[in-house]
This record gives C-alpha cells, structure tokens and sequence, in this order.
C-alpha cells in the first residue's frame, strides 16, 4: 500500500484528494493547522476518522518532519492565501514551508518517490497580452493613477492603447503581489530541488477552483461564496471595477483529476501545468448566473471601486495539461449547482461571518476610483 501525506488535508482541494486517495486505495495521512479562520470548529466532518491527522504547520520542523516519516507522496495543498497585507507571512508559509519539505527528505534521506505542489494562476501577474502594434507584452500592474481615472483595461506602455489578452502559457511568468510572489518561489524551489535531488516533482497552477467544501466561513475564499452568500442574503452583490474582469473558473473535481493524472505519468516530472477550464469569465456574467441560480433578483452594485494588486483578464490555455490525457469535464453551471449544494447540506450561510469587504476597505485594499 502507498502512503500519502496530504498538507492542507482538511481544507477545501485537499479534503477532496484525500477522498480520492483513499479511493484508490493509500493510506492516507494529513497534516493541516487547522487556521480557525477557515475551521472555527476544528477538524471538519468530512475529514475521514480512517485518516491520520496531524494538527500542525508547515512551517514548524518537528511536527512537518514526523508527518514526511514513512510516506511515498507528498501532496502539498497547504498554503496561505489572503487579500491583506500580510506579505511576510506569504513567503514564510508558501515559500519556506514547501523548502523545508525538501530540506528534510535530503537530511533525512527520506524515499519519496513523487510530490506534487499546489501552485497558482496567480503566478502570471497581470498576464500575458498582445498589442496590434507592438506584439506580445507582459505588462506591469495597472497604476493607481490610471484605476482612478477608471481605465481598467491593460494598456500597451509603447502607445497606450488597450492590449487584448492572451490565454495564459507556462512559459511566461511575471508577479508582481506577494502571493503571486511566493507562489512562483515555491514552484521553482520545489521544481529545482527535486530535479536536483532527484525527487519527481510537479507543481500545478490552479485557476479559481471552486466547488463543494469551500469554507462558509472564510469570507476570503472567493467570489463563489461572497456572491452566493449575498444572493441568499438578498444583499445586493459588490462587484469591483465593471464587472467586464474575466477569471477562469475549474471544478474542484477537475482539479482533483489533475493531481491523479500527473501523480501516475512520469512525463509530468519536474514540469508546471496549468489546471483550468481554458474559459473567460465575466464577473458579470459569473453574478448574473449567481442570481439565476439562487432564484434571487438581488441587484448588482457597481461602485467603481477596485482592489490593489488584482489582476484584470487571467484565463489559462490547459492545452499542455491536455496533452497528457487530462480534460475539465465541468462547466460553471455545475461548480455553481454542486457549491448551493453543499451550502443547503450544510445548514445554510453562516450568519456571523467577518466583512471581508469593511476590513479590505479600512486596511486600503479596495480604493475607489475618482
């Protein structure tokens, strides 16, 4: 029997992989922090009483060293994501924890034979664009400047004119954000250290994976629970810039397909891949489909606001992933179908949640434009 250790077991992708794990027959061991901001409960439901769990982070030695005894795979889905201010803490859990991962299966000669690391989409910054003068660009972050006087499309630094966006390719990373900024360091640390040790080692830049199990709690966890909370509210939905933003949004099951996928070909080895639905996105369109679900007729409230950092067009091209055999089979009507779900086996919203939006505001997040 294989042994895994899924990081981030309890949360949102890694309760789902170690379903799958244990389906297919691992043994299966968890080691999550259990971040009350996520898990006010403590250790969810969902996580089988079969599985080992090992309540600890990443970043502390002794505890991520009794969980990487013994095991065959690694799954990283462990990390720190959120929309404040806390850039110190992205690199330390993202970055650090993912080398500390490597610095004890050389020390301790440990045989993993396979870690796969969760990465992010995030790692392309304000993506990857074309110019019908000057050609391919990867351009900086809009400035402040320009989001003030509501010019929210990229614009060529040559002429600046509006650029159209590229599907997202592998091979041109750019961040600018310090989660993007730590994501990459911890793919390339993972990617590097593996070719160089010799432990296989894949990383996969998720897009928005969405789906059944994303916190209820965490008003950070997406648009998919900020907007479906709202909806159900009867509140009306914030949405940022023009709502004309687009976001590339995957099934959690998709996702889950991915991991197995590049788990059991060693043509994945040492190698980044995008996991997608190679689909643009409106935010409008996303919470018109939201109202549509719900059966709300909530209104959309569009202050031309923004928020610092965020990127304006982020679509993935999947076409390399695809290559080895893997396809979303999900559309967003499902991902919206199975998250309403969840929320109704659950009980329902949570009515004390913290305002995500109040707290981005007072710590100068979101701006409003002039």
């Amino acid at each position: 029997m294989t042994k895994v250790l899924v990081t981030g077991g309890a949360g949102f992708i890694g309760s789902h992989l170690v379903d799958r794990f244990l389906q297919e027959g691992f043994e299966v061991r968890v080691l999550d922090s259990l971040d009350p901001k996520v898990h006010p409960f403590g250790r969810p439901a969902y996580v089988p009483p079969t599985v080992e769990f090992i309540e600890g982070s990443v970043t502390d030695r002794e505890v991520l060293a009794h969980a990487l005894k013994g095991v065959d795979v690694v799954s990283h889905q462990a990390a720190y994501q959120d929309y404040m201010p806390d850039f110190s803490r992205f690199l330390n859990v993202n970055a650090v924890g993912t080398a500390l991962i490597y610095e004890l299966i050389v020390q301790e000669r440990l045989p993993v034979k396979k870690v796969i690391v969760a990465s992010s989409q995030a790692v392309y910054g304000e993506g990857q664009y074309d110019c019908t003068a000057h050609g391919f660009l990867l351009p900086t972050p809009r400035s402040q400047s320009q989001l003030t006087e509501r010019r929210w499309e990229v614009l060529c630094p040559r002429c600046t004119h509006p650029a159209r966006p590229r599907l997202l390719q592998e091979e041109h990373t750019n961040p600018y954000n310090q989660y993007a900024v730590s994501k990459l360091a911890q793919e390339k640390t993972a990617l590097g250290l593996g070719w160089i040790h010799g432990i296989p080692t894949v990383a996969l830049r998720y897009s928005v994976t969405q789906g059944p199990r994303q916190s209820l709690f965490n008003h950070y966890s997406g648009v998919c629970r900020i907007f479906v909370s709202g909806a159900l509210a009867g509140n009306p939905l914030i949405i940022y810039e023009d709502g004309q933003q687009t976001r590339d949004f995957v099934h959690i099951e998709d996702v889950v397909n991915a991991n197995m996928l590049v788990l059991q070909q060693d043509a994945a080895d040492a190698q980044a891949f995008n996991v997608g639905s190679g689909r643009a996105t409106s935010v409008l369109e996303y919470a018109r489909l939201v109202r549509e679900k719900t059966g709300t007729e909530v209104e959309f409230r569009i202050p031309a606001e923004y928020r610092t950092g965020d990127n304006r067009h982020s679509v993935s091209s999947i076409s390399k992933l695809q290559a080895l055999g893997w396809c979303p089979t999900h559309s967003l009507s499902d991902i919206l179908d199975d998250f309403l779900m969840w929320v109704e086996q659950s009980g329902g919203i949570p009515e004390k949640v913290q305002d995500a939006y109040s707290n981005m505001k007072q710590a100068g997040v979101v701006l409003a434009a002039g």
